[in-house]
């Protein structure tokens, strides 16, 4: 079982977006999978469209046994292989920037315990943390519980700053609480291909961050907004953005697979592969439609 944080610590930037396009990889894969919404907001628990449970993530996250997370987990609209850990705006009051490492520890409990005893007969592949854009428990618990995680950006202004921080706070978690976490990559979504700004900004962000930066690149569609609110897996929306945008998510989910331990709760008879980050500059960007978005360090 593989558990991957998405963050950042700047607001609109899509992470939920990517949170479910992994999601929609996984199922169209075939890999089961358990999305956790950790955003107070809920937009998660909104658009995989659970049937109503009567615990939640804020209950798992004070008490996580396997009764609780029984009450809390539910299988989403998607798919019943595709189930969801419930949020609601009640985690907000949980969030506390200061708490204690035996606090931040309970969601990795509950995971443990997720993995010991799997709620079906067949268990979580893969497990998707949809974390808040803030640094307090919710994120910090997400990180001690996660094998990776995921930085989300856009391209601007603000982009090295928010990726930067959330770096550093990947990089205080692992020291601290969890030697195991390590980054898998910065993905940049809501990328505009023909905007000088957008690509200058992509070349400042390899430039800081060099080949953690992903050589794909999430396109501004509005064929995500769509899918979403359809409460649909962006691979089951039938139009060429949504096509474009869904190879990406193969290739994120295909990185996050191939890390070169499959977990901390590794399934049995899989064996840890090499590492999987590529060498040298980005290729260049094809202007292809049907091709995803590859990151160029043109800024021109």
């Amino acid at each position: 079982m593989h558990t991957v944080a998405v963050l950042s610590l700047k607001g609109g930037v899509g992470k939920t977006t990517v949170a479910l396009g992994i999601a929609s990889a996984a199922l169209r894969r075939g890999t089961r999978t358990l999305v956790v919404d950790l955003d107070p907001q809920g937009n998660a628990t909104t658009s995989l469209d659970p049937p109503y449970t009567d615990a939640t993530l804020a209950d798992v996250l004070e008490n996580p046994t396997r009764e609780m997370l029984e009450r809390a987990i539910a299988p989403s609209v998607w798919s019943e292989d595709v189930d969801v850990l419930v949020g609601t705006e009640e985690l907000e009051l949980l969030n506390d920037p200061d708490a204690d490492s035996e606090r931040l520890a309970n969601f990795s409990r509950a995971l443990d315990e997720l993995h010991r005893t799997p709620l079906r007969e067949t268990p979580y592949e893969l497990v998707v943390l949809d974390c808040p854009p803030s640094l307090g428990r919710l994120t910090k618990s997400a990180l001690v519980a996660a094998d990776s995680a995921l930085i989300v950006t856009e391209p601007t202004m603000y982009a090295v700053a928010g990726a930067s921080r959330a770096l550093e706070a990947i990089e205080k978690i692992r020291k601290e609480l969890n030697p195991d976490l390590r980054p898998i990559g910065v993905l940049v979504n809501k990328l505009r291909v023909r905007s000088y700004e957008h690509q200058f900004r992509i070349a400042e962000l390899r430039e800081n961050f060099g080949s953690l930066v992903m050589p794909t690149a999430i396109t501004d569609r509005l064929a995500v907004q769509q899918a979403q609110g359809a409460c649909s897996p962006i691979h089951e929306w039938h139009s060429p953005g949504a096509q474009e945008i869904a190879l990406t998510f193969n290739m994120v989910l295909a990185k996050i697979l191939r890390s070169n331990r499959a977990g901390r709760h590794r399934i049995a008879g899989e064996e840890p592969e090499g590492p999987d980050w590529p060498e040298g500059p980005a290729p260049e960007t094809p202007e292809a439609p049907d091709a995803p978005a590859e990151v160029s360090e043109s800024t021109g």
